[in-house]
């Protein structure tokens, strides 16, 4: 009998708008290899842009808060294993599964720490450096408990395995590191791609909704760009990104070759045509999807080290890490004149993708772990001590607070 996937969506996957979205449909096509029958549901309203979910096979379920109707749904599928999109879902909907199909496997996707981007978003607000304190936080307590809640939690980042085993003391059999899952460029794409002559302009995307990728694009406007266009008189700053609000349209300014461009159909049209991806990040945790999409195309990238966490091992980075305006500006103007320079930092980012994101290895350890559990995922659960204690009181609080809502609502 086909086993079976139920996938617990925040919000319907949009790989064009956000790394999120992109890393939901690597998850989604590893079970689809794997021969799982994949249902994705989500309480949250269609969207435009959303993938056709249909059209490879995966079945949908649309699901409401707050609401016993899904008991009866979860017990009667009864999927193998259920996994929650981020910490939210899983305090929504995990105590439902548990109570109605105890037997299958809870995984977490937790897509990146949230508890430590919002940390160092206040900290960078106080204009102070983060520390760790900062992760002490409410979201912190909710995020941690949902992760011992859970029979396996799915990081996307090695720094933040650190965090979690290191600050939270969060046993190692409850996480599994599967980062962006991809598969290397081959030569043939690496001819396809415009030569360092025929690409030009700078290019930044991301969805505007992320606080990072908002505070990254007033830097660019304030600070960035205008030391950077007089050096280049020439060149333009093309910024994409799903969901631009008016205010970030406000700051679209030809004149001074800034432009908002908005949604792009096809991100790596936008990104493979640009000489240089710039894309300074002041805050934000896991990693960016922004520059595997440049890698992928053989665009080399001027970052942060926070932009580039985690994102590149021991490897050469795919063009310059740095911190300070000058240093910005510097390794910007750098990458865009010198071909050399450009051409090895490109070699860099193919190196990268294929040592750090090999789709086959990572698969391999996300089964692995998968297969363990379900061999005996009483003794795993039993364990795990202070998971089945949050489990119990979850139970006894959220289980009452979410009938006593349901009760509500009908009235």
């Amino acid at each position: 009998m086909q086993k079976k996937i139920l996938v617990i969506g925040s919000v319907w996957p949009e790989p064009n708008s956000s790394a999120a979205g992109s890393r939901m449909m690597q998850l989604i096509t590893c079970f689809l290899n794997e021969g799982y029958y994949v249902v994705f549901a989500s309480a949250t309203d269609d969207s435009e842009y959303r993938y056709p979910l249909e059209d490879i096979g995966v079945g949908i379920k649309k699901i409401e808060l707050n609401d016993s109707k899904f008991d009866a749904y979860i017990e009667n599928a009864k999927p193998e294993i259920v996994l929650f999109d981020r910490f939210m879902t899983e305090e929504q909907f995990g105590w439902r599964v548990e109570k109605n199909s105890p037997d299958s496997v809870r995984i977490l996707d937790t897509e990146d720490l949230h508890c430590l981007r919002k940390a160092r978003q206040k900290a960078f607000k106080e204009n102070r450096a983060f520390e760790k304190n900062d992760l002490f936080s409410e979201i912190a307590k909710r995020e941690i408990a949902s992760i011992f809640r859970s029979d396996v939690s799915l990081m996307i980042s090695s720094v933040e395995m650190k965090i979690l085993a290191e600050v939270f003391n969060v046993p190692p059999q409850l996480l599994c590191y599967v980062p962006f899952l991809l598969e290397p460029v081959s030569e043939e794409r690496k001819k396809e791609l415009p030569s360092f002559e025929d690409r030009s302009h700078f290019v930044t995307i991301g969805s505007f909704r992320h606080d990072p990728n908002w505070d990254s694009v007033l830097y660019l406007k304030k600070e960035i760009w205008p030391i950077l266009r007089k050096k280049i008189p020439e060149a333009e700053l093309h910024i994409y990104g799903s969901y631009p609000s008016q205010k970030a349209m406000q700051l679209h300014n030809p004149k001074e070759n800034f432009f908002i461009r908005g949604w792009a159909k096809d991100a790596h049209i936008v990104v493979q045509n640009a000489k240089v991806m710039l894309a300074p990040l002041r805050f934000g945790a896991g990693l960016k999807g922004k520059f595997i999409d440049a890698m992928l195309n053989g665009t080399p990238s001027v970052t942060t080290k926070i932009g580039a966490e985690a994102m590149h091992d021991s490897h050469e980075w795919s063009g310059a890490v740095v911190d300070s305006v000058e240093e910005l500006v510097a390794g910007a103007l750098e990458l865009y004149v010198d071909k050399k320079l450009w051409e090895k930092s490109q070699e860099n980012g193919y190196e990268l993708i294929k040592s750090c994101y090999d789709v086959y290895s990572f698969t391999t350890v996300l089964f692995e772990n998968i297969e363990k559990i379900e061999y005996d995922v009483k003794a795993h659960r039993n364990s795990n001590f202070i998971g089945c204690m949050l489990l119990f009181h979850t139970m006894r609080s959220t289980e009452f607070m979410s009938r006593w809502i349901e009760e509500k609502n009908k009235k």
